[in-house]
């Protein structure tokens, strides 16, 4: 996605391959691309990758030979150049956002991959003053009502705070959760995000309370409901049975990718009802066991 971002956006006048080469290269942090393709007695061939967007093909594929040059690249997709989509990691970034900035933007060093400096990036323009999206508005309310206050950037110093009412806490002292939750209220507040933006969010539920899991899937339902795209790569069974709840509410689809240990994948509409998985038959398991000692 972030290679048909920055694909012809501007005065960039690096071609789709040079875009990406260089994108796949900072990400998984490799000097051999081709060091990223799956290798072993059981794997055969190249590294192939195929996205659909809106009707459009791009895609790619290379070798485990592949240095610094992909040849077989085909994008049928147009410029996203208004557009953006964003990777927001477990870790919150905001306490570590200076840091990311130097290490990636002055030393040029491995440490903290693309993800982490494209959402540094993102967190560096200023909050947007005057009329929001309707949608963006009351998700940013929401978000407030959950943390019980807004987390703001110090124009002057770059740092990050705290503010609950007239009280203000540096950012080294506020909790995991809510420096994680702000991240997302701050794209909303600076519009980084529009409504054909994608957003891939890997473990949503991770440092935070499972109230506060609930209430922050109802405001990616809303979000997504505006237009937004989301991915989430989750293991809490809060995550899944609140999205299967929204899903029979709204009656909309939310399709869930479900792996195996034998890298087997299964996909199911939560619309449908709740899907078979080990994380979710575990909670189950933990439920009847629960019962079973009542019933004694």
């Amino acid at each position: 996605m972030r290679t048909l971002e920055a694909y012809k956006r501007g005065n960039d006048p690096r071609t789709a391959p040079e875009i990406l080469v260089e994108k796949l290269r900072w990400t998984f942090e490799s000097d051999k691309i081709g060091d990223l393709v799956s290798k072993g007695k059981d794997v055969e061939g190249p590294l192939e990758s195929r996205i659909r967007l809106d009707g459009k093909d791009f895609q790619y594929s290379f070798g485990k030979d592949t240095t610094k040059q992909i040849q077989s690249l085909e994008n049928h997709v147009p410029p996203r150049d208004n557009s953006n989509s964003i990777f927001l990691p477990a870790k919150e970034v905001l306490s570590l956002h200076q840091v990311i900035l130097r290490s990636r933007e002055r030393d040029q060093l491995f440490g903290f991959d693309d993800t982490y400096l494209d959402l540094a990036r993102a967190l560096g323009d200023d909050t947007t003053r005057g009329k929001n999206f309707q949608a963006f508005a009351r998700a940013r309310q929401m978000l407030e009502d959950m943390l019980g206050g807004k987390v703001d950037r110090d124009k002057e110093t770059g740092g990050w705070h705290f503010r609950q009412g007239n009280l203000k806490f540096p950012i080294w002292i506020t909790s995991e959760g809510i420096k994680k939750i702000a991240i997302l209220d701050s794209l909303l507040g600076n519009r980084y995000l529009d409504q054909h933006s994608i957003v891939f969010i890997d473990e949503p539920e991770a440092a935070l309370h499972p109230s506060a899991i609930s209430t922050l899937m109802d405001i990616i339902s809303l979000l997504a409901d505006f237009g937004i795209q989301f991915f989430l790569a989750s293991h809490s069974y809060f995550v899944v049975k609140k999205l299967y709840l929204i899903a029979q509410k709204q009656q909309m689809s939310i399709w869930a990718a479900l792996g195996n240990k034998e890298n087997q994948w299964t996909y199911t509409d939560l619309r449908q009802g709740m899907p078979d998985n080990s994380i979710i038959n575990e909670s189950i398991d933990l439920y009847k066991q629960e019962v079973e000692l009542t019933l004694r």
